[in-house]
């Protein structure tokens, strides 16, 4: 019962979130742009992004991994999640990310597709990602993305127990997000 009050409160956070960011950028208001920033986490070596590429974004976030059963256990079916300038204290949105996956500003419409390049495994938490942009769209925070790494992780991971039917949970997570852009 707990879990079920948390992913209801989560989903409704998220909602809320995007819903109020998508009227305040209607009515003209601008979200602040993402600033370049130290990450603040370890970056795995496998995770490194390749020379010719700068940071141009630092995003924490916050959603859920849900999972759907799939022949008697747990496969991903989808992220969801909220993100917001890492240094941003009123944790404002300014993008959201889905299956796909895909990462899409809330505030300019620009977005990006991208696909796993490497993965880092971290114990007791959904594994360290670095990604490896297939498409952009728009003229804003996501045009143009080379790379995005998905760091210092917590949460997410799949349930060990058996499932059964078309069962579905979602587990919350929590992560880093950086963005990379070719250099000049």
């Amino acid at each position: 019962m707990k879990l079920a009050k948390r992913l209801i409160l989560t989903t409704t956070a998220l909602v809320t979130a995007a819903v109020g960011t998508f009227v305040g950028a209607t009515a003209g208001q601008a979200a602040p742009t993402p600033q370049p920033d130290r990450i603040g986490v370890d970056v795995p070596a496998v995770l490194k992004v390749p020379e010719g590429n700068k940071l141009t974004g630092v995003f924490s976030a916050e959603g859920v991994q849900t999972y759907t059963c799939t022949d008697g256990a747990w496969k991903l079916l989808e992220p969801a999640a909220t993100l917001w300038a890492k240094k941003d204290k009123s944790r404002r949105a300014v993008a959201l990310h889905s299956r796909g996956p895909v990462w899409v500003s809330t505030v300019d419409g620009s977005a990006v597709n991208a696909a796993a390049a490497a993965t880092s495994p971290k114990e007791g938490t959904i594994p360290e990602l670095l990604l490896k942009s297939t498409a952009t769209r728009g003229t804003g925070v996501f045009a143009d993305v080379s790379y995005l790494q998905r760091l210092n992780t917590s949460g997410g991971v799949a349930p060990t127990t058996a499932c059964t039917g078309t069962d579905q949970i979602s587990v919350p997570y929590a992560a880093t997000y950086t963005i990379y852009k070719p250099a000049a």
